[in-house]
């Protein structure tokens, strides 16, 4: 229970806060332009475990992907005929096993380039940054639906066919740079169907910034080169694949629908970050059950696109795929009325960005907000929560409670998932509702600061124009990274209560639970 404590007294109180504390309140622009004084005593320990989650996170995802764009009509047929290629041309069974290696390697080497490429022609950093752009968003989010209407079969997108016929010239040498140029002919090739899925695993992946890129493709072409690898080794087993045929399309439809559905998501974090609230919880989640109905009825053979075969009946595989995708689509509607969804809880805008921040049936009168301190609000799960460090702080003071800094953003997943799988836990929420005072500080806040708090950064050099701007410096400045989300316990004046591990970030109930505790512990000895 959060204690209802007259405006006066929390004032009153935070006059009388500490010098060493007053420092740490960035409200003037002397502040402001002090926002790299020290503020935690202790020496900060990055932690690497969310980085690395990540990271195996889209190198799974991308090995997904690159399967899924194995079974597309661009790519399938061409299994048979370059394996038979090598093993016909080789002289022995050995050197043909070797080409076809040599061949799955230049694949990867080709994607991993591409990668390598978009990390350094963006960076690193400005690769996550662009992530929270409401522009890049935008773009990509017109990008994914010409993708999806690609897929969907309106139109098909194809390189220049100069391009592949100079690369298929250059394959008929032989040798290491023949093989080379055969991997780089299947790449233009199959442009049409893999082009889509790789823009948006790169999208995907700049959002994370670092070598996210890289690994993204390492994934995908692993996965892309593999099968030609295994049947140049197993030759017989080319008898076991099934024929090509209007199955193929099928995989390649049901892409365009993900590819829809995806799109949004981007739309959704250009929405966020602004704080329109056009594409609010419910619209976006009526979005995706009206995509995945259409799906389902597309597998169930109700719906038909420009390039399906005729069929006069529907195979079991096809209609379990639709029971699946039918099931899906019902399991989201029951979050038109609140519910929490969590296993897709990352994707949609969370629950209090939403027109019934308390669920359906509620309304404003039910909410508590006679209740709540100077500047504060009702966050996820009805935690009372600051997004301005000033007056969390003093109200810190009033109430004699540690402070957690939640440096979080409005489109950032892994905060969402952090705040729908961890914090609802019932041994970390009663934590955070009454044992802590809760200051969230968004990185990707576009509001601008006024002309006289503006600095520049001693970290970056660049000009810190918006309240993001200030956080994410502060975060990285005294941090030493710039990960979301970034959870610190601190005193009430500034010192770190978890000397050993002052930072913490996506990780699991029961660490995040040890973590807290041990942090309240030393707050109260």
């Amino acid at each position: 229970t959060i204690p209802s404590i007259p405006i006066s007294k929390i004032e009153e109180k935070a006059t009388k806060i500490d010098t060493i504390a007053a420092k740490t309140v960035i409200s003037k622009p002397e502040a402001n332009k002090k926002i790299n004084a020290p503020l935690l005593k202790a020496e900060v320990i990055p932690s690497k475990s969310a980085t690395q989650k990540g990271l195996w996170s889209i190198f799974f995802i991308a090995f997904l992907s690159g399967f899924a764009a194995l079974l597309t009509p661009c790519v399938f047929p061409m299994i048979p005929m370059t394996v038979s290629f090598f093993t016909k041309q080789s002289k022995t069974k050995a050197k043909g096993i070797r080409n076809a290696i040599i061949y799955g390697i230049s694949i990867i080497l080709i994607y991993v380039v591409l990668g390598l490429l978009v990390t350094w022609i963006f960076g690193a950093d400005a690769l996550n940054a662009l992530s929270t752009n409401v522009w890049f968003n935008i773009i990509f989010f017109i990008i994914l639906i010409v993708f999806a209407a690609s897929f969907l079969g309106a139109f098909e997108i194809m390189l220049p066919n100069s391009w592949a016929n100079k690369v298929d010239s250059q394959a008929d040498r032989g040798g290491i740079i023949g093989i080379l140029f055969m991997a780089l002919a299947l790449a233009i090739v199959s442009f049409s169907c893999t082009g889509p899925i790789v823009g948006t695993l790169l999208v995907q992946a700049a959002s994370k910034g670092g070598i996210a890129p890289i690994i993204g493709m390492l994934g995908f072409s692993s996965a892309l080169a593999l099968p030609f690898m295994l049947f140049a080794m197993f030759p017989g087993w080319l008898h076991s694949l099934p024929k090509s045929g209007g199955w193929l399309n099928t995989v390649k439809v049901v892409l365009g629908f993900l590819e829809l559905a995806l799109a949004f998501k981007f739309l959704s974090n250009a929405d966020l970050v602004l704080q329109l609230h056009f594409l609010e919880r419910e619209v976006f989640l009526a979005i995706w059950i009206a995509v995945f109905g259409t799906l389902a009825l597309y597998l169930f053979g109700k719906i038909t696109l420009p390039h399906d075969s005729p069929m006069t009946h529907i195979s079991v595989g096809r209609l379990l795929l639709g029971l699946l995708v039918l099931t899906f689509t019902v399991y989201l509607i029951p979050g038109l009325w609140g519910a929490p969804l969590k296993l897709i809880n990352a994707f949609p805008p969370p629950m209090e960005y939403s027109e019934s921040p308390l669920g359906f049936g509620s309304s404003g009168s039910n909410t508590p907000t006679a209740v709540l301190p100077d500047g504060a609000k009702l966050g996820p799960h009805q935690i009372v929560v600051f997004d301005d460090y000033d007056k969390g702080l003093a109200y810190a003071n009033a109430v004699n409670k540690p402070i957690m800094l939640d440096f979080t953003g409005f489109s950032c997943v892994n905060c969402r998932k952090m705040e729908n799988n961890v914090w609802s836990d019932k041994k970390i929420l009663p934590i955070l509702s009454n044992e802590v005072v809760l200051i969230s500080l968004y990185v990707d806040d576009k509001r601008d600061l006024p002309v006289n708090e503006q600095f520049i950064s001693k970290t970056t050099g660049s000009t810190i124009e918006t309240v993001g701007d200030k956080w994410a410096d502060f975060m990285i400045s005294k941090y030493k990274t710039n990960t979301q989300p970034l959870y610190v316990l601190t005193d009430l004046n500034g010192n770190s209560l978890n000397e050993v591990t002052p930072t913490i970030s996506y990780v699991g109930v029961d660490e995040y639970e040890s973590w807290l505790k041990a942090g309240i512990s030393n707050f109260k000895k």
